[in-house]
């Protein structure tokens, strides 16, 4: 609910009397009754924004599913790829060259963490309510200046009486797309913001109107700084063969062709690519086990927030398509795969090994075969779903614009029941003052504005 809370420092009252609790009692309950609006609007508000996660849920579901897909078409298959250290993961994808590489690790990528004065609780005002208009750019710095990236706008996030706390700036915050949270520290509560990890990404915050928001959140990295730095956004340093590399992320493609590298200690190590057939019994599982995880996800959604969804109703009807008709599901189940009752997919193991060894190039070529097998249709599906133009994005952004719309719709509502609720006390005050409240049956602001 969004009722305005009514009490003594939410109103004020010209130069009358201080409203006694009676006044304040009387308006909420009078407030109560003209609630049907706001409810109806939170309740609007609750279902959109539980299906937009749900919607996000099902982005990242297929995300992670294309991802694998994708690293199986080409040679990804029956490419192995292994690290001499723990602190450097491999993995082969569709392009992979057999080989051996030395790699060496100089520094890891990182983002920037800014943290805040304390405060005595995660809930109380700062400030006076007034707004306050926040900015935050992207770019890079060296301690004494800063560069603002390209290309890269920068976010604006407006902070009142509705949200001038540390819970309620975090809120907004993430709501803007940038990492924030509460964090409890000896001294009481502190918020702590962080930019995306890369160099390119350190922030800048400025600070227009509240005071005591300002001196809370400003952040010049060549100037004032209210936020305390923990930690510097750096990029990830890296040599492949002694050539130079740097990364944004510690997510690495591109150093090696085909081989994505996962960074998590500094130090050297030697990485191999192979072609092996033994590799496509392993890969052949992780598929399996892929599809049947988001083939769960599918269902738990329909089940539940995604209860008769056009997109994801679109999605469960696609994705089993790939399979085609009898003679490729002839083949799958000559290769060790059958289809589950419930959509899943059943692996035999010993039956799929049994037919690598016959024949690697044919069970090859039911997952990937220039565009046409298994693990290739797959990917083009989910970039069909998925991409700008699918169903998914469409409705995604639909959402969206609806959520924006019913806070515009709050947020006007907000406002008009505020100044209602503060004309209500400042007319029964005038009529407390005249003795008038107790018993009062004269009309309402509400009667008058009917």
């Amino acid at each position: 609910m969004f009722t305005p809370t009514i009490g003594s420092n939410a109103y004020t009252t010209g130069n009358q009397a201080t409203p006694s609790a009676a006044v304040y009692s009387r308006v909420e309950r009078e407030m109560a009754t003209r609630n049907t609006g706001a409810t109806k609007l939170n309740a609007s508000l609750e279902r959109d924004r539980t299906k937009l996660s749900a919607l996000g849920q099902l982005q990242n579901a297929l995300a992670g599913f294309q991802a694998l897909v994708q690293g199986l078409t080409g040679n990804g298959l029956s490419s192995s790829a292994t690290s001499s250290a723990k602190g450097v993961q491999a993995s082969a994808g569709a392009k992979a060259v057999a080989g051996a590489y030395a790699v060496d690790v100089r520094q890891l990528a990182q983002k920037q963490v800014l943290v805040s004065g304390a405060q005595q609780s995660a809930s109380a005002k700062i400030g006076t309510g007034a707004v306050a208009v926040v900015k935050i750019e992207f770019g890079t710095t060296d301690g004494a200046g800063f560069n603002a990236a390209a290309g890269k706008s920068a976010r604006s996030l407006t902070i009142n009486s509705a949200n001038n706390t540390l819970d309620g700036i975090a809120a907004a915050l993430t709501a803007a797309g940038i990492g924030a949270q509460v964090v409890k520290t000896g001294a009481g509560f502190a918020l702590s913001v962080s930019g995306e990890s890369g160099a390119a990404n350190s922030l800048r915050i400025s600070v227009a109107g509240d005071a005591a928001v300002k001196n809370l959140l400003s952040y010049n990295p060549a100037g004032g700084k209210n936020l305390t730095q923990v930690s510097a956004a750096q990029d990830a340093l890296l040599t492949v063969d002694g050539k130079q590399v740097k990364s944004a992320a510690n997510t690495v493609g591109g150093a090696i062709g085909g081989v994505t590298l996962e960074l998590s200690a500094k130090g050297a190590a030697k990485v191999v690519v192979a072609q092996d057939p033994e590799q496509i019994a392993g890969n052949v599982a992780n598929l399996v086990g892929a599809y049947n995880a988001l083939n769960a996800k599918l269902q738990s959604l329909q089940k539940g927030e995604l209860k008769s969804d056009l997109a994801l109703g679109q999605v469960s009807n696609a994705l089993p398509q790939v399979f085609g008709g009898r003679d490729n599901v002839a083949a799958l189940a000559k290769a060790g795969i059958a289809i589950g009752k419930n959509g899943d997919l059943q692996l035999d193991q010993a039956k799929l090994k049994s037919a690598i060894a016959a024949d690697p190039d044919a069970v090859g070529k039911l997952f990937t075969n220039d565009g046409k097998g298994l693990a290739d249709q797959f990917a083009k599906k989910v970039a069909a779903l998925s991409g700008d133009g699918g169903v998914l994005h469409k409705e995604v952004a639909t959402v969206g614009k609806e959520i924006a719309t019913l806070n515009g719709k709050k947020a006007l509502l907000t406002k008009a029941l505020t100044a209602q609720a503060t004309a209500l006390v400042n007319l029964y005050a005038q009529q407390e003052q005249a003795g008038a409240l107790p018993g009062h049956t004269g009309k309402s602001l509400f009667d008058f504005l009917a």
